[in-house]
């Protein structure tokens, strides 16, 4: 069974990694991500991100001085359809202070699974394996779809 079979029906949250595996051609992870992203390019579901993934997304183009990768990072976050990006609020930033002190789960990790759950997305895919369980919130390690030949 291949990745888009095993995700709940709906939105997605999805974390950074899975944006860089997608613009750089990770040929690893490739064929496993490329089918959600054309979901979401042909609005059959959309992928969400907290807005840290900008951020982190953009600090190897800006080190390297590739202008150009990171203009594509920003347009693929911000300008894409089926792509949504949650800003943080305040309450989201109380919610992930909650989940490190309960957790010990790291800042960056807690905000992406607060955005995951506050927008109503029942799995989260990323190849973080440190992830502490979420109340209704699946997560799955993109590395179990790829062989390890």
């Amino acid at each position: 069974m291949g990745l888009i079979t095993d995700l709940a029906p709906g939105n997605v949250a999805v974390d950074t990694a899975v944006f860089i595996y997608f613009i750089e051609e990770e040929p690893r992870f490739l064929p496993q991500i490329l089918p959600l992203f054309q979901e979401a390019d042909h609005g059959k579901r959309e992928l969400v991100t907290s807005a840290l993934t900008l951020l982190e997304v953009l600090v190897v183009p800006y080190r390297a001085g590739n202008r150009h990768l990171a203009e594509r990072y920003e347009a693929l976050l911000t300008r894409s359809q089926g792509i949504r990006i949650v800003e943080l609020t305040r309450d989201q930033l109380r919610a992930a202070a909650h989940l490190r002190a309960t957790t010990g789960v790291k800042t960056p990790d807690a905000l992406q699974l607060v955005a995951a759950v506050g927008t109503g997305c029942k799995t989260f895919v990323t190849n973080d394996r440190r992830l502490p369980p979420v109340q209704g919130l699946r997560v799955i390690q993109l590395s179990s779809y790829v062989s390890s030949e």
